[in-house]
């Protein structure tokens, strides 16, 4: 069973909110909730607060044990941006963006699918499967030349007659 907990119009940058979502993507609860208490940046407590509330929405709504769930995923949307201006030299403004981010964090209780790390194994044989996929093609077009044996060149009219 899914659960899911939203924070909207948070006052932070969706683009710095999104590098501490990335981290806990995959990971169960108990260590979810350990990295984001030793990360030192502002939307680390946001997602945090996030977090904790769907965990109580779990217990509350679903009767789901905390110990059980994993962060299935953990989104990080754009807001409305609060346009302010800023006095300039000569009489001019410029615009000054305060961005808003609406944070979602859905956790299940079902078995992750994939974690951070199994994504990472799995990339790496991957890319050990593609070398010596190449590897392979390399010999085997090598063997084809060593097979055909070169053809011996004519002799020209010239060096027949003589």
């Amino acid at each position: 069973m899914e659960v899911r907990s939203i924070y909207k119009y948070a006052r932070i940058s969706p683009f710095k909110a999104r590098e501490v979502t990335r981290e806990i993507q995959g990971l169960p609860v108990s260590a979810a909730l350990d990295l984001l208490a030793f990360t030192p940046k502002k939307a680390a407590f946001l997602i945090s607060k996030t977090l904790k509330s769907a965990i109580a929405n779990a217990e509350n709504n679903a009767n789901l044990k905390p110990d059980g769930l994993v962060v299935k995923e953990a989104i990080v949307g754009e807001g409305p941006t609060l346009k302010r201006i800023m006095a300039r030299a000569r009489g001019s403004a410029s615009r000054i963006q305060k961005r808003t981010s609406h944070i979602r964090i859905v956790l299940s209780d079902e078995i992750p699918i994939e974690t951070r790390e199994t994504r990472k194994a799995k990339r790496k044989q991957e890319k050990k499967a593609a070398k010596k996929k190449i590897k392979d093609e390399a010999s085997e077009s090598a063997e084809t030349v060593a097979d055909k044996k070169p053809a011996k060149p004519k002799p020209s009219t010239k060096e027949a007659k003589e």
